[in-house]
């Protein structure tokens, strides 16, 4: 019997389609010598057969993801740094050239996009949870709000400061289950003719490249033009563009407007058309996707053994949130991979999620290069080559995942 449940957007029936089993937290990151329990939950996956939302089965409390010590920084990539500070001021030049504009970003993190609007001059909010990186984007002089949004955050944002012309959110929307209070937040503070702008990664894509390291804790939903038109209509707001991106290894940036503000882009029509004609979340879809995970973990299982039998090592390069998913659906701990490098100070020196796998600096991985070096940030792949000519000049090999198991 097919497991089910509730779709949070439609209330329509959710059927599961993939189970990646038991998961920690994706980024609580460990001092080696912790004897706390570690938080498991199940992480699984289903997608609605009414608004077609594809979304997780069970829920983590927000509490225990985002909080004080959250690790994660949005500018920590130069790519990610050029990507914002160039969506600042696109939204400068358009959407933001009233007499006294107002921005609103929901989960601003350390502040990258925000940093070029609060240098501008504009009226702004951050809300963020997270203390530690909401404090690093305060001493950046961006004006930020410690807090989840939700409607009641939005309604106060309001009475103090008015309606906001722009409400964008970046790798944020997607990772909150309780969207009918955001979106209700969202069309009150929102002015009559302004624009929800937010950017998540694109289940179509998700689906193309077998990415499914894509899928933890923090990623609630996965969206498509379908799923997010339908999430707009019910909640009185209308998608009226879409734009791909190359960024976390593909995404879509959705614009939405009170409904019949603004007539939607021929781009929004051509998506669902695709979109529908690839039937993103048919089973027969769904279970071909499910097979090719399946298929990258036994792959890459064994290349793994095959490389430590031959007494070579292979060190992992990147140890983000999306790894501990792809470590510990498929079992790698320290016998397979000797240490993560990754240059997040607040990592260093902890182990991952699950797997306990040492996090070490970038330094200690160019100290004595290993024969390979497992791939797990790939979605900065082109920067990271960049970064790391000498290790292929010194003979090393670069092992990915995605889309499927390969050496080079």
């Amino acid at each position: 019997m097919a497991i089910t449940s509730e779709c949070r957007i439609c209330s329509g029936e959710v059927v599961e389609f993939i189970d990646l089993g038991r998961q920690p937290l994706a980024d609580a990151f460990r001092l080696p010598e912790s004897r706390e329990p570690e938080f498991f939950y199940r992480l699984s996956v289903g997608a609605c057969r009414g608004c077609q939302m594809v979304q997780l089965m069970e829920e983590v409390p927000r509490e225990r993801m985002f909080h004080q010590d959250y690790p994660y920084l949005s500018s920590g990539s130069t790519v990610m740094r050029a990507h914002f500070e160039g969506m600042a001021k696109r939204l400068l030049a358009t959407e933001l050239q009233g007499s006294d504009p107002f921005v609103v970003e929901i989960g601003c993190n350390d502040g990258v996009l925000l940093r070029t609007i609060a240098a501008s001059g504009v009226r702004h909010v951050g809300v963020e949870p997270s203390g530690g990186v909401a404090d690093l984007a305060a001493s950046e002089g961006v004006t930020v709000r410690k807090d989840f949004f939700e409607e009641s955050t939005a309604l106060d944002i309001l009475d103090s400061q008015g309606h906001a012309d722009v409400i964008y959110s970046a790798n944020t929307f997607s990772h909150i289950p309780y969207v009918d209070s955001v979106l209700r937040g969202i069309k009150a503070l929102l002015a009559p003719g302004g624009v929800f702008v937010f950017e998540d990664p694109y289940f179509g894509d998700i689906i193309e490249r077998t990415s499914f390291d894509q899928i933890y804790d923090e990623h609630f939903f996965f969206f498509t033009a379908q799923s997010v038109a339908r999430m707009a209509e019910l909640s009185g707001l209308e998608l009226v563009d879409v734009e791909p991106l190359p960024t976390h290894g593909g995404q879509l940036r959705y614009t939405l407007v009170h409904a019949g503000a603004r007539r939607p882009s021929d781009a929004v029509a051509a998506r669902i058309a695709e979109e529908e004609r690839r039937e993103l979340t048919a089973p027969d879809t769904l279970s071909r996707f499910v097979s090719g995970v399946e298929r990258v973990r036994t792959e890459l299982v064994d290349e793994l053994k095959r490389i430590r039998d031959r007494g070579e090592r292979v060190v992992g390069y990147g140890a983000t949130a999306k790894s501990a998913t792809v470590l510990n659906y498929c079992g790698i701990g320290p016998d397979l991979l000797e240490f993560i490098c990754d240059s997040t100070p607040a990592k260093q020196g902890r182990v991952t999620p699950g797997m306990h796998i040492p996090v070490r600096s970038p330094e200690e991985y160019r100290r004595s290069y290993p024969e390979y070096a497992l791939l797990l940030a790939w979605n900065h792949a082109e920067e990271i080559m960049a970064k790391e000519k000498a290790f292929q000049e010194a003979g090393g090999r670069w092992i990915r995942y995605v889309p499927e198991v390969s050496v080079t």
